[in-house]
């Protein structure tokens, strides 16, 4: 009798897991063709390389016209808000991450480096929940925190031939995409999941333009050499050229793909018992970027991504542990 009950709640948690996995590795995929399309050094692609800025502007819009049909599934009717500036806020956070992000790949920082890096995330979502939504922080979430970013420190390699000041902005990305994930949580007390999918579906792309002109601008009033030389033609929205093209078209594919994968993943099964299956982006994309783009990572990586990894479990053990019913 109870095995029927769990049932239904057994397949969603299944599905959620299905649904999840393949998401990373779509997202490896995505990580890839950013590094195709961007890294000066990446030899895939004959065409002229993309600015980061541009290649991310292109990637959402695309993505988005491919999402339509799930922008037409979730309903129009859920844009209904009382919270319209900090849905915005929340999509200019993750739009920033995402140009930061892609910056990182343009610089010539390696997919293994970039990756390792960006499952600090959840210890920043800490750090903001604590901050800015008055949750506790319990001696798990500190020691764990702590634990990761000793891994963080290990894979940017601080005092090896694998460090440069490029190392640091995944890092800065997943500061920022844990913005987005802590106004999130805010949102969600008020807000229904969808109408939070649907406002950062179409608010992304504006934020993009808003920060192609911001750079633009920057451009302009700063003096020479004042830019890396990677964002030194400021508002650059200019399309790849070549077989670039299909690069790019591909990109937004899968973005959407992956959107559509992680919003069905997160219909089914709970944030917390999801976040272990969000970690296994870090084998996907170390094994793409080694078998295909020859990037073999540094000896300090893997103590310090054990280090993460297995930091980020534990929360997620001990939180899941804490919100079962009759736990102390």
């Amino acid at each position: 009798m109870s095995q029927t009950a769990s049932s239904p709640a057994n397949n969603g948690l299944m599905l959620g897991t299905i649904y999840m996995v393949a998401a990373q590795v779509i997202f490896a995929i995505v990580n890839f063709v950013y590094d195709v399309l961007t890294n000066p050094w990446d030899p895939l692609n004959a065409a002229d390389k993309m600015s980061s800025s541009a290649a991310v502007f292109w990637q959402y819009l695309i993505a988005t016209i491919f999402a339509v049909p799930l922008i037409l599934r979730i309903g129009l009717a859920n844009l209904r808000t009382g919270h319209p500036v900090w849905h915005e806020i929340r999509a200019l956070a993750s739009a920033l991450g995402a140009q930061v992000f892609v910056f990182g790949f343009a610089s010539g920082v390696p997919v293994w480096q970039m990756v390792g890096l960006l499952l600090t995330g959840p210890f920043f979502v800490i750090a903001g929940s604590v901050l800015f939504l008055g949750e506790k922080l319990s001696p798990t979430r500190l020691g764990a925190s702590i634990v990761a970013f000793i891994g963080a420190f290990l894979i940017v390699g601080f005092g090896t031939d694998a460090f440069t000041w490029g190392s640091l902005l995944p890092v800065l990305a997943a500061a920022l995409w844990s913005a987005t994930t802590v106004i999130s949580k805010y949102l969600a007390r008020d807000e229904t999941p969808e109408s939070l999918t649907l406002y950062l579906l179409l608010l992304i792309v504006v934020n993009h333009a808003i920060i192609g002109i911001v750079l633009g601008i920057l451009v302009t009033i700063l003096p020479a050499g004042a830019l890396p030389a990677s964002l030194s033609t400021g508002l650059d929205l200019g399309l790849p050229t070549g077989e670039g093209v299909w690069w790019m078209l591909f990109l937004g594919l899968v973005t959407a793909a992956a959107q559509y994968l992680l919003w069905n993943a997160y219909k089914f099964a709970d944030a917390t018992y999801l976040q272990p299956f969000d970690d296994l982006k870090l084998p996907f994309n170390v094994l793409l970027g080694w078998i295909v783009l020859s990037q073999v990572p540094s000896a300090l990586f893997w103590p310090g991504a054990i280090l993460i990894i297995a930091a980020s479990l534990y929360v997620g053990i001990m939180e899941t542990r804490r919100a079962l019913p009759g736990a102390a």
